[in-house]
């Protein structure tokens, strides 16, 4: 219905010239929910257990350098670069190249797959190694992978760039870092992981402890 809206908004007042035809032509508003965050130790167990050192290696790139499942895909092997210590992202969304980064446990991680399957043009080949990995065989196996080990939460490859970008908020990274790194447009956009860092929460004091402590004769909660 939105895009259909869209298409009538520009029809009326490109095309035809007729704005006011669009006046009462409204968008509908989405439900918006919160992502699903792993804990760090849920990460650590989702990465070991997947199969093989590519899939390690596929895995520990949407963590380690928050990327989305399709750049993760689409990397080639000439696009780590070991001493700047930088992921190079061709065309992300939006058609936009970036850096990511490229730490040291991630970077043993991809010479420990390189060493085993000896990429040479795209860093995680598909069955035909003409092409890259598909984004659907690496969604299969973090969904398998998941239930395996026994993670209740509904995990996807997209899952671990959500996590990514909430340990670093937890951790006092700069919003500002963390919008750079995932190559959002909008810091609104990555301020939504703001409403899941548990530890912004829990280091937030809740206006009720501060009443109690007033109430006389009351004792302070434990």
């Amino acid at each position: 219905m939105n895009g259909a809206v869209a298409a009538l908004r520009f029809f009326f007042t490109r095309t035809c010239n007729r704005p006011e035809m669009a006046r009462h032509l409204t968008l509908v508003r989405q439900p918006q929910k919160l992502p699903v965050v792993l804990t760090l130790e849920e990460v650590a167990r989702l990465i070991e257990a997947a199969p093989g050192p590519k899939y390690k290696a596929a895995l520990g790139v949407a963590y380690g350098a928050g990327l989305r499942v399709s750049e993760v895909a689409n990397l080639r092997v000439s696009d780590i670069d070991s001493e700047r210590m930088v992921i190079r992202v061709e065309q992300g969304k939006g058609k936009k190249d970036r850096n990511a980064k490229l730490s040291p446990r991630l970077l043993k991680l991809l010479r420990e797959w390189w060493q085993v399957g000896r990429p040479t043009t795209w860093l995680f080949p598909g069955r035909d190694p003409l092409l890259p990995i598909s984004a659907r065989q690496l969604y299969r196996v973090v969904c398998e992978t998941a239930d395996a080990i026994g993670i209740e939460k509904r995990v996807s490859p997209h899952t671990l760039r959500h996590s990514f970008a909430t340990h670093l908020l937890e951790e006092g990274t700069d919003i500002r870092l963390i919008q750079v790194a995932l190559g959002h447009s909008k810091l609104d956009t990555t301020a939504r992981y703001a409403h899941v860092a548990s530890k912004v929460l829990r280091e937030m004091v809740s206006p009720l402890d501060r009443l109690t402590s007033l109430v006389p004769g009351k004792d302070a909660p434990p």
